[in-house]
């Protein structure tokens, strides 16, 4: 291993061992000496990468939208419908949110209001929401009874309702609780020809999203 090798390993043990933390204890009461202790390293080491707590923090959130990009990006690639891509996305974010410690520390330390930050992550995913569902409006597979911003405004109410429940408890965001979510709001949403053209469950891409080898790209789907 080389040194710029170990260097990448050592930032990236310094980001899970603060991610931890920040899950555990929150951002205030962290303290950067257990940081370190954490990642196995030297309060010299951390102190090369970081500048300070907050630069951990931010690497942590940049970490964690990483993540949710990367696996956006990978649902976008299977050319599924607008609202498929949709439920597909959802569940998997969640299930990052459930196992993934940056993931789930990076949301909450972006919706922490002592920390200002032009990256929020429940902005990121609100665009996204609001790309995959005016795709979904264009392709004539969305109900006419609901406007598309009411629709936009439920799907964001829930789904981050989600994520802020299952910060107690994993449940919230198991595969069935998002498959009963969807399983309410795809009725309401889908055009009568579409209701049966989406599995509330997700498809293949959910199953596998542990093993998946994730790409890069933007939180928001990419314009067709």
């Amino acid at each position: 291993m080389n040194k710029q090798q170990r260097a990448a390993r050592t930032r990236d043990a310094l980001i899970r061992s603060a991610a931890e933390l920040f899950e555990r204890h929150g951002y205030d009461k962290a303290r950067l000496a257990e940081i370190s202790s954490g990642a196995g390293v030297s309060s010299g080491a951390l102190h090369f990468h970081f500048e300070n707590k907050a630069a951990v923090a931010d690497a942590v959130e940049d970490a964690a939208c990483l993540s949710l990009r990367r696996a956006a990006h990978k649902v976008s690639l299977c050319r599924t419908s607008p609202l498929q891509a949709l439920t597909d996305v959802s569940h998997i974010f969640a299930y990052l949110l459930s196992c993934d410690v940056v993931v789930s520390a990076g949301f909450r330390l972006s919706c922490d209001p002592t920390r200002q930050k032009e990256l929020n992550l429940r902005q990121e995913w609100h665009s996204c929401v609001q790309q995959l569902l005016t795709r979904a409006s264009d392709d004539d597979i969305l109900t006419r009874e609901v406007s598309l911003q009411h629709l936009v405004a439920s799907v964001m109410a829930a789904t981050v309702g989600l994520e802020v429940l299952g910060r107690d408890n994993k449940e919230w965001l198991s595969r069935r609780s998002l498959t009963g979510l969807w399983q309410l709001l795809l009725p309401r949403m889908a055009a009568r020809h579409a209701q049966d053209t989406v599995d509330p469950s997700g498809t293949d891409l959910v199953i596998n999203a542990w093993a998946l080898s994730m790409g890069s790209g933007s939180l928001s789907p990419p314009a067709r």
